[in-house]
C-alpha cells in the first residue's frame, strides 16, 4: 500500500512539473506584437487578441550627453541637485562620466537643465519597449506560482521522508524561479519608471599667457589669408 502511495505522489510530482515546464516555455511566447508595437493589438498563445492600449507600457528611456565644461567638481555638484530636483538620484559620479536617473516624466526637463551647464557637443535619447518582456515574466510567475500551490498540497498529504524530499526539491527549484522573475520585473519597472541620463564630460583646457599670444598670432595670420 505504501509502495502504491508513493508511486501516487512520484507520478504528481512529474506530471506537476511537466506542466510546469511546458506553462512556462508556451507563456514565455505567449504575447506578441501584431505587425507592429504601435498596431494597438496584442495576440496571447491562443491567438485570442488584447487591446494594446489597456496595457500598461514598459518603456526604457536612456539619454546621452556630451558636454564640454569649464570645471568638472563644479559641474557635477549642479547635476546631484538636478538628480534630487526630479526626484531622482545619483548612480555614478566621476570626472569624466557621470550617471544619473530621474523619473521619466520629468526627462525632458532634467536634459534641459543639465545641457546648460556647458557646452553641448552631441547629444542623444533612446527608448527601447520592453513591455513583452515583462508581460512574459509576468504570466511565467504566475504559471510557477500556481505549480508551487500545487507542490504545497503534495507536500501536506506526503507519508512518507522520500517523497517528502521529492517534493520541497521541487518547492525549492520553483522558489528559485519565482524569486528571479520578481527580480526582472522589479527591474523592468523600475528602469521604466526612472530614465537613465549618461554626461561625458570634457574639461575646457585653460590657456596660459603663451598660450592666449600663440592664439593672438594664429588668428591675426589666419585673417592675413583667409578672409570671407
Amino acid at each position: 500500500m505504501k509502495k502504491l502511495q508513493l508511486f501516487i505522489l512520484t507520478l504528481s510530482v512529474f506530471l506537476i512539473s511537466c506542466s510546469s515546464y511546458n506553462n512556462g516555455r508556451g507563456s514565455y511566447r505567449s504575447v506578441r506584437f501584431l505587425d507592429s508595437p504601435n498596431s494597438g493589438l496584442l495576440a496571447n498563445s491562443n491567438n485570442e487578441f488584447i487591446n494594446n492600449e489597456t496595457i500598461d507600457r514598459k518603456i526604457i528611456f536612456s539619454a546621452f550627453l556630451n558636454i564640454r565644461v569649464i570645471n568638472p567638481d563644479t559641474v557635477n555638484s549642479h547635476i546631484e541637485k538636478i538628480a534630487k530636483k526630479y526626484n531622482g538620484y545619483v548612480n555614478k559620479l566621476g570626472t569624466y562620466e557621470t550617471i544619473i536617473r530621474v523619473k521619466s516624466d520629468k526627462l525632458n526637463e532634467a536634459i534641459e537643465e543639465i545641457s546648460a551647464l556647458g557646452k553641448i557637443q552631441s547629444k542623444s535619447l533612446t527608448g527601447q519597449d520592453v513591455t513583452e518582456e515583462y508581460l512574459d515574466n509576468k504570466i511565467r510567475l504566475e504559471n510557477a506560482e500556481k505549480a508551487r500551490d500545487r507542490y504545497l498540497e503534495l507536500l501536506v498529504k506526503a507519508e512518507n521522508v522520500t517523497a517528502t524530499l521529492k517534493v520541497e526539491k521541487e518547492l525549492e527549484r520553483l522558489n528559485n524561479t519565482i524569486d528571479i522573475l520578481k527580480g526582472k520585473m522589479n527591474r523592468i519597472s523600475h528602469l521604466s519608471e526612472f530614465s537613465t541620463i549618461t554626461i561625458k564630460l570634457n574639461e575646457k583646457k585653460k590657456l596660459g599667457i603663451l598660450g592666449y599670444l600663440g592664439m593672438g598670432v594664429y588668428h591675426s595670420i589666419k585673417w592675413l589669408f583667409v578672409r570671407n
